[in-house]
């Protein structure tokens, strides 16, 4: 290397020895090249892309042998001793040769703004002894022979047309497409729409690895998928067999600036369509408008404008300083046809480092000013920031300068953080640039002490790198799938299926879809074009399948059955039908969940099976119900009141069929009982249906008769009722139908089991039947005709105080509130003249009489009055001393007055109860039970009057918007008798002779006192 500055000298521009082979693509220019050099016995060819060098290296080592082909480029040297040709990048090129042939690709790139002056150098300088060949564009032949004098021009015309198809959908576009895209996040995306549409597509962009980009080259030239998403990296001598050339973006940015693309660079890329005789065709795709009707014109006839100018930069550098160096490399251009390039990586890095204080103090001699402009020749594979890159540049030139060599660990560590192959396609990508650099440095002369050893590691790292970014690309942008059955397709090949035992249905070794008991649902991906033929293919294994698993089906066992909540009856888990309502509630229909491929005696097969399964399934879960409605021997009454159980699913109020029930004779009682059916105090009903499984069955066959499975609360009530829960609290969102189907009964804000009801009417019933002096007082009795709410009866309800006076209220009791002095003073008495004079064993409990409970459980009780008999009170004792401390300390509070409940004379009925009554399944009206009472007798609402009173007053209706008019059972409309809500009269008090020496008459003149 002359490292003296030498002036620059005038140039002898001749084209003698050269030849200028210009034309459109599909000429076969590389071809020529390639036999022309075969043709002397040395020889190198320069190419425009490390990809294409790599297809002429092995093309030319097919020909000669790799042991006489040397593949030289940037970050890759594989040159064997002796060998006599070499596939070079114009980069690698070197400015003079004695080889005897040298040819240089695509010529026109001398005119592109980043590595134009690479191209010119090389066209002005390089010769080969005997022969030299410049193959590129038309557009060339007016500057060569412009600066190339007595250079010899052949022109070779396209092999095939190439002709405008206008603009198509990216989902429509035909197979053996390539779409051109400009940006990495735009190639991605139409990749992966073409994926979910077509199988998928192979990526190639000038960013990948040259082994990535081979990879995918080779699975679009393999046909296992039909389209191509790529940069203009493809418009470079590319030999793919693309039919058409789709543009999704007509704008680039070209180092400098975003730009439209010209004329002659869309006709590059274009021109890959067609390949030797095969005609192609280009078009627009995407968010691209179509192209105007003179650049089709252009592109179809290759009639570009002429290259006028050629990106020149001087060879002859100064590198006597830095300012020197920097001054060369600015000398302007010597002839007219060439211009100055603009800064390129390599001179922007050069000024970067002039002005730094660690590496411009070692750039002091020729030698060092020469070693660091070599060193700037770094290529920025990275893309990043001119300062960032300058900083590698840095730290590689200070250990060159100080010790001869790129420092090991640094080294070492650099490798290290490349060396590894999780991530995505981004991050593999930024690693494969970051190891590409390195590869570069391992590849120059003198610059590492074991220079071989970090060739290997940064290959081998680049390989597993590039290997791994062409798996997750084609992971994520090729359906292997698709992309093998559309190979099938194309080869008129009969697609061969499977079904496996599972379901799962195979054509050619790929899942398609899956059979669910009579239905084949298409696997989601299979979609686009190959769609129909897929599943065609799958039909045609599903017609034999279909007939054996009808056989199948017709000999399973009822177990292999089951009815959901939501209507739908599977078979082994796999949905054959829906049940829909029939013309009664107990016989609904079902519809065959079946493709058209289950027809004729399979189908009918299928269906008879079903209904005998639905028949057996509802003679079983509701057997009672069943048994009721077909209980032929019942006649008049009986039947009648049969077939109202039957229309209400096994619950009447017997409030409403009381006087159907006076009417029947111990024998109609008795044939009934042997049906199930009890007769409790509230209701007439079913016990045997109050259980998960038949209130699940009613309930879904009452929502499809009244097409409820949507309305809120649909399943809900059962699951309450499977957990064994006696009570609940109501959903005000939910149907008040549902509470009654799973067998409650709605009583204020909670709603009660109706056999838990039947219960609590067994502890009432003694109580009320009771008479003092007539034996031992039951549990809760008071006078005969009034009664007290005791634990027993809360803790069965699972219910709190104000819970049961909701519910008594509701089931038509009336509540009068007592002193708890005077109801412990009265209890004395009773117990006293009731209970035998023999004193009762320690381990006996007293009787409790509930007074305001306030847990569902019975709490502790305590002494209230020094009464013998235990009041409740509204909170229980605590166990620990300090909480019996603050109580003994607090002040005495009055205690709280006894509800003392008893039946009314009159059945009554309240909104709450017309609302219940309209909500509830009763064959299309419900009526309401509030004020039942045991047997026939009448319950009374606690809103009823309890007597005659004023009429007047009652038909005013006082404190009511609609004053005297009264409201039907079906939700307030005029009945035509008024309703009145106003408040109950006063009754009027009889007089009651007092003993006044009595206890009882002391403590009413004590209450006396106390109202005053």
């Amino acid at each position: 290397m002359n490292l003296m500055p030498t002036p620059e000298l005038p140039l002898v521009l001749t084209g003698r020895d050269v030849t200028a082979v210009l034309g459109p693509t599909n000429t076969g220019k590389t071809h020529l090249a390639i036999e022309r050099m075969l043709a002397h016995h040395t020889g190198t060819i320069g190419l425009p892309l490390r990809l294409l060098a790599r297809e002429v290296y092995s093309r030319v080592g097919e020909r000669v042998g790799l042991a006489n082909v040397a593949l030289i480029t940037g970050e890759e040297k594989i040159n064997p001793p002796g060998a006599r040709y070499a596939v070079c990048t114009v980069e690698a090129m070197p400015r003079q040769t004695d080889m005897d042939f040298v040819a240089i690709d695509e010529v026109q790139l001398a005119n592109d703004l980043e590595r134009g002056h690479i191209f010119t150098d090389r066209i002005l300088h390089l010769r080969g002894r005997q022969e030299t060949l410049l193959l590129g564009a038309a557009t060339m032949r007016g500057i060569l022979e412009k600066l190339l004098r007595g250079i010899s021009v052949v022109t070779r015309p396209r092999l095939s047309n190439l002709a405008y198809a206008g603009s198509k959908k990216i989902t429509r576009l035909p197979p053996r497409t390539a779409v051109v895209a400009f940006a990495a996040e735009e190639v991605y995306a139409i990749a992966e729409l073409i994926r979910r549409q077509n199988g998928g597509a192979a990526v190639v962009m000038g960013a990948l690895s040259p082994r990535t980009r081979n990879a995918q080259v080779d699975l679009y030239q393999s046909g296992d998928v039909d389209y191509l998403v790529a940069t203009d990296a493809i418009g470079m001598g590319l030999n793919l067999d693309v039919d058409h050339v789709a543009f999704a973006q007509d704008r680039k940015f070209d180092g400098y600036q975003f730009r439209d693309l010209s004329p002659a660079e869309i006709g590059q890329i274009a021109g890959r369509a067609g390949r030797h005789l095969r005609d192609g065709t280009f078009g627009v795709t995407g968010q691209v408008s179509g192209f105007s009707d003179e650049l089709v014109q252009r592109v179809e006839t290759h009639a570009f404008d002429s290259v006028r100018i050629l990106q020149w930069r001087t060879a002859r550098f100064d590198y006597s300083s830095l300012d020197a160096l920097k001054r060369s490399i600015d000398t302007p251009a010597p002839v007219e046809g060439l211009t100055r390039a603009l800064p390129a990586v390599d001179q922007q890095a050069l000024e970067f480092l002039s002005r730094d204080p660690v590496v411009a103090p070692l750039a002091t001699t020729p030698e060092r000013v020469a070693l660091l402009w070599d060193t700037c020749a770094l290529p920025d594979y990275r893309k990043i920031a001119p300062a960032q890159h300058a900083d590698i540049i840095a730290s590689i030139y200070t250990d060159l300068a100080e010790s001869g060599h790129v420092n090991e660990n640094y080294m070492a560590e650099e490798v290290r953080r490349a060396d590894s192959t999780d991530g995505d396609i981004d991050a593999l990508s930024r690693r494969i640039a970051q190891i590409r650099t390195w590869t570069f440095v391992s590849h120059r002369p003198g610059w590492l002490a074991d220079q071989a050893h970090w060739q290997e590691k940064t290959r081998e790292i680049e390989d597993r790198l590039s290997d791994a970014l062409h798996e997750r690309l084609t992971k994520r942008f090729v359906d292997r799938r698709t992309s093998v059955l559309m190979r099938r397709l194309r080869e008129n090949t009969m697609l061969e299926a499977e079904i496996s035992p599972a379901g799962d249905v195979v054509v050619e070794g790929h899942h398609v879809g899956r059979l669910d008991g009579f239905r084949f649902t298409t696997d989601a991906q299979v979609d686009g074009t190959d769609a129909k033929a897929i599943k065609a293919a799958a039909q045609k294994a599903l017609a034999t399948e279909f007939e054996s698993r009808a056989t199948r089906f017709d000999a399973s066992a009822n177990g292999d059955f089951a009815l959901g909540s939501d209507g739908t009856l599977r078979w082994i888990g796999a949905p054959v039908a829906s049940v829909v309502s029939g013309e009664q509630p107990l016989k609904p229909r079902a519809v065959l969940l079946a493709d058209e491929q289950l027809t004729g005696p399979a189908r009918d097969k299928v269906a008879a099976r079903v209904d005998r399964f639905l028949a057996h399934h509802i003679e079983t879960v509701l057997k009672p119900l069943v048994d009721l409605a077909n209980a032929d021997a019942l006649v008049g009454i009986t039947k009648g009141l049969a077939f109202q159980l039957v229309e209400n699913f096994g619950v009447l109020q017997r409030r409403d069929v009381a006087e159907d029930v006076r009417g029947l004779d111990q024998d109609s009682r008795a044939a009934l009982r042997r049906l199930g059916v009890r007769f409790g105090a509230y209701h007439v009903f079913l016990p045997a249906l109050l259980k998960p499984a038949p209130a699940g069955l009613l309930t879904l066959l009452w929502a499809l008769k009244e097409d409820a499975k949507d309305r809120p609360g649909y399943g809900d009530v059962v699951q309450v009722l499977s957990a064994g829960r006696t009570s609940v609290v109501t959903d005000p969102s939910f149907d008040p139908a549902f509470y009654r189907l799973a067998g409650y009964r709605i009583l204020g804000r909670r709603a009660v089991r109706i056999d838990i009801l039947e219960r609590l009417a067994d502890l009432i019933r003694p109580a009320l039947a009771w008479k003092p002096g007539t034996g031992t007082r039951p549990d809760g009795a008071y006078d005969g005709t009034r009664f007290v709410v005791t634990p027993a009866m809360m803790s069965i309800l699972g219910a709190t105080a104000d819970d049961m006076e909701e519910i008594l209220k509701s089931l038509g009791y009336r509540q009068e509130a007592i002193e708890a002095a005077i109801v412990a003073a009265k209890l004395s008495e009773l117990d006293a003249t009731s209970v035998p004079a023999a004193p009762r064993e320690s381990s006996e409990a007293p009787e409790a009489t509930l007074v305001e409970p306030v847990a569902a459980s019975a709490p502790d009780t305590v002494d209230a009055a020094n009464a013998p008999v235990e009041i409740q009170a509204t909170e229980p004792v605590t166990q620990t001393s300090e909480r019996a401390d603050i109580e003994s300390a607090a002040p005495e509070e009055a205690p709280k007055p006894v509800f003392l409940w008893r039946q009314a004379r009159f059945e009554g009925r309240n909104n709450r109860g017309n609302q219940e009554r309209r909500n509830q399944p009763h064959g299309g009206q419900v009526r309401n039970g509030q004020g039942e009472q045991r047997a026939g007798r009448p319950e009374r609402n606690s809103n009823q009057q309890n007597e005659q009173g004023d009429r007047k007053e009652r038909f005013r209706g006082k404190g009511k918007p609609g004053g005297g008019d009264r409201f039907k059972q079906d939700g307030g409309k005029p009945a035509g008798k008024p309703q009145t809500h106003a408040k109950r009269p006063e009754r009027e008090e009889r007089p009651v002779k007092i003993d006044m020496d009595s206890p009882f008459a002391k403590l009413l003149a004590l209450k006396e006192q106390m109202k005053k």
